[in-house]
C-alpha cells in the first residue's frame, strides 16, 4: 500500500487572509443593496444613484455586481482548500483530477494586480469624486467611504494567498492532500 504524498498545511495567517479577502467586499457590496433596495445614500436627484431610481433595473445591476465580486472573492479561498487543487469528485468528466497550479496562479495573480490597481487609482481620484455635486456629504459620504475602504485591502490579500498556494503546491511537487 501506497502512501499519498503529503504536503504541507496551509498557515494559519494564510487561512486567515483567505477568508479575509471576501469580507472586504462585503460593505461595499451591503451599500450597494441598500441603494438597490432604495435605502437613502445621500446622492443629489441628478445622480443615477439618488433613491428615486430604485428598486428599478438599475436595482438588478447593483444587487448582480455585489454577487458576482463577492463570489470572485470567495474563489481565494480554493487557493487554501482541497477544491482548489483537484477538482471535486461530483463534477462530471473532471472530478478528482488534479487542478494544474498554472490553473490557479495565473487568474489570481492577474486578478490580485488588476484589483490593486483599480483600487488605488481610485482612491487617489476618491476626492473628486466626493466634490461631484451631487455626490453624498456629510454622513453619507462617511458611509460611503467607510463602505468602499475595506477593497484596498483585497488585492494585496488575493496576492499574499496566491503566492503561499504557489509555493505549496511547487514544493509538494502539484500532488496534494485534503486540508
Amino acid at each position: 500500500m501506497t502512501t499519498p504524498a503529503v504536503r504541507p498545511l496551509v498557515p494559519r495567517a494564510v487561512r486567515w487572509a483567505a477568508h479575509a479577502a471576501p469580507l472586504t467586499l462585503l460593505p461595499s457590496g451591503l451599500w450597494r443593496c441598500a441603494i438597490a433596495f432604495g435605502v437613502p445614500s445621500g446622492f443629489d436627484m441628478s445622480h443615477p444613484l439618488h433613491r428615486s431610481n430604485f428598486p428599478g433595473w438599475m436595482s438588478l445591476y447593483l444587487i448582480g455586481l455585489s454577487l458576482a465580486a463577492e463570489g470572485l472573492g470567495l474563489l481565494t479561498l480554493g487557493l487554501v482548500r482541497s477544491w482548489g487543487e483537484r477538482v471535486p469528485r461530483w463534477v462530471p468528466v473532471l472530478g478528482g483530477r488534479r487542478i494544474p497550479v498554472a490553473a490557479a496562479v495565473v487568474p489570481a495573480s492577474l486578478g490580485a494586480a488588476a484589483v490593486t490597481v483599480i483600487t488605488v487609482v481610485s482612491s487617489f481620484g476618491w476626492g473628486e469624486e466626493m466634490a461631484d455635486p451631487g455626490a453624498p456629504k456629510g454622513v453619507a459620504a462617511w458611509v460611503m467611504t467607510v463602505s468602499y475602504l475595506p477593497l484596498l485591502a483585497w488585492g494585496p490579500l488575493l496576492g499574499w494567498v496566491t503566492v503561499a498556494y504557489w509555493r505549496r503546491r511547487r514544493g509538494a511537487g502539484g500532488r496534494c492532500r485534503t486540508v
